[in-house]
């Protein structure tokens, strides 16, 4: 299948590597120059060092050449970036299966993604595909499995596309569970560093997962998800990888807010956006918006807003009454 991969970032360089060897692959990012020395070296050590694309993936900066090549589209960009992206796939008619990779809330307007898309992309077939994944291991060629949602059809296509070797792909029909697992796991995966860089031990962590997914959960379904998707690749699988990994960014992200570091210098040092801090407050906002309480994902933007510090946001949330365990 002929594969157009928008963002050369991690996850889209990845995506490129491993699907080169059963797809025609175009790898587009922006940056000219980017394109220019990753066409030559045949790496992106900016965002995955270490990793040579074969030589099949065609890198390219011409966004009309690399869309008019395309079965199915796959944006690899932060959310940030996707309305413009979907706007100018609509500009060129582009009718075609569009997936997406980016996990999180538009921050301004609140929005999950596939609401991003109706706008955008009215009538076209566009789906979210998540699951617990670093870049760095499916790089490598290393077992993964992936959830892509959508209807029927878009899921067939995707599957078609991207299921072989060690990279798994699952279906499902719950769009919204899928972007919620996503997008939450971020923000709670900062909450896990935090719990780490402070010392609170793996009971602690064990409890966050758990009341984080329940917490999830409650979202989830207060904007039409299915319960049972938060047990699933883009709810359970993805919240423990991302809380425990030590490739997961958002974690990184609260570990070094949690030994005392500033986020502004945080990021900085990162050098790849986290979207856990993006879409903190989008997550809280909506939650607010349909009455859902989400306590540790509150504690999460009260740190980043630097309202609080990381010990006081936990002693707060130790210091909440105690309730049934499934409110």
């Amino acid at each position: 299948m002929r594969i157009t991969i928008l963002g050369a970032g991690a996850w889209g360089t990845a995506l490129a590597s491993v699907l080169a060897a059963r797809d025609e692959v175009v790898l587009w990012a922006r940056d000219p120059a980017q394109v220019a020395a990753i066409s030559t070296t045949r790496r992106n050590e900016r965002y995955l060092p270490g990793i040579t694309l074969p030589d099949g993936v065609v890198v390219s900066s011409d966004f009309d050449a690399a869309r008019a090549h395309a079965q199915l589209v796959l944006l690899a960009v932060p959310v940030a970036a996707l309305r413009p992206l979907a706007g100018a796939l609509r500009a060129r008619g582009h009718a075609g299966p569009v997936v997406w990779l980016s996990k999180g809330l538009e921050r301004d307007t609140h929005l999950l993604v596939h609401q991003i898309m109706a706008a955008e992309l009215p009538g076209v077939p566009v789906g979210p595909l998540s699951g617990p994944s670093f870049a760095q291991e499916v790089a490598r060629g290393l077992p993964t499995a992936l959830v892509v949602a959508g209807d029927a059809g878009l899921c067939a296509a995707a599957t078609a596309a991207l299921h072989g070797g060690n990279l798994r792909i699952y279906s499902s029909d719950d769009v919204v569970g899928v972007e919620v697992g996503g997008a939450v796991k971020n923000v709670l995966a900062i909450a896990a560093g935090i719990a780490d860089a402070l010392e609170l031990g793996t009971n602690a962590r064990a409890a966050l997962v758990t009341r984080g997914l329940a917490e999830t959960r409650r979202f989830g379904e207060a904007l039409g998800a299915q319960a049972e998707t938060f047990m699933g690749l883009a709810g359970l699988g993805d919240l423990v990888l991302t809380c425990t990994g030590d490739l997961s960014r958002n974690r990184r992200v609260g570990l070094a807010l949690g030994r005392g570091a500033d986020l502004a210098t945080t990021l900085q040092e990162l050098g790849h956006v986290a979207e856990g801090v993006w879409s903190a407050p989008a997550i809280v906002a909506r939650a607010r918006a349909v009455s859902v309480e989400m306590p540790i994902c509150e504690a999460v933007c009260a740190v980043l807003e630097g309202r609080v510090s990381p010990r006081a946001a936990v002693e707060r949330l130790l210091a909440r009454d105690p309730r049934m365990e499934r409110q």
